[in-house]
């Protein structure tokens, strides 16, 4: 037979312990990641322009950057979700079921955000993060994918190539957005 061990309070104190300072750590990375979005409160009205191409320039200095709505969505499924934008702790925009938007940002670290404006009470929030170090003159495209099918809709945020990028513009109206009072 072959013997148990007995665990004590002297064992597992330490272990609670490092579980506990784990979750704590993670508890407190959250509230800084989403330091990268807006105010909680701040709701946009967007509309998309169709056939609305501007050939954006990076501005001397600057780097410009598009976000791109890819809205995925299951057969039947009437929905329009309005996704904001945010950089470095400030809402830049919003796009709405797949439009795009694209803003100016200063060369180095970045962090961008994005988050699902007005999702339905039974969805959880849906926040997405990433960062980036932009070069002056240079052009860069993220995706922020809401995909709707199955039990929970995600949001996914990730940086593409340029040639996709064109591409998911090309087939994208413009975001026309303004901030609700």
């Amino acid at each position: 037979m072959t013997a148990t061990p007995i665990v004590g309070v002297k064992n597992i104190l330490p272990l609670i312990l490092l579980a506990s300072a784990a979750f704590a750590a993670d508890e407190a990375t959250v509230p800084s990641a989403k330091a990268a979005c807006g105010p909680d409160n701040a709701r946009f009205k967007v509309k998309a322009i169709q056939g609305q191409r501007p050939a954006a320039q990076p501005q001397t200095g600057k780097a410009l950057v598009y976000v791109v709505e890819d809205h995925i969505r299951k057969p039947g499924d009437i929905g329009k979700p309005t996704i904001r934008v945010g950089v470095d702790g400030s809402w830049i925009g919003a796009n709405r079921s797949t439009s795009y938007l694209f803003f100016a940002v200063d060369p180095g670290e970045h962090h961008l955000c994005t988050d699902w404006q007005s999702a339905p009470g039974w969805i959880s929030p849906k926040v997405s993060l990433t960062s980036f170090t932009a070069d002056a003159g240079k052009v860069y495209y993220f995706r922020a994918r809401v995909v709707v099918g199955g039990t929970t809709p995600t949001l996914d945020l990730e940086p593409i190539n340029s040639d996709e990028g064109q591409l998911l513009i090309t087939n994208s109206p413009l975001s026309e957005y303004r901030r609700k009072k």
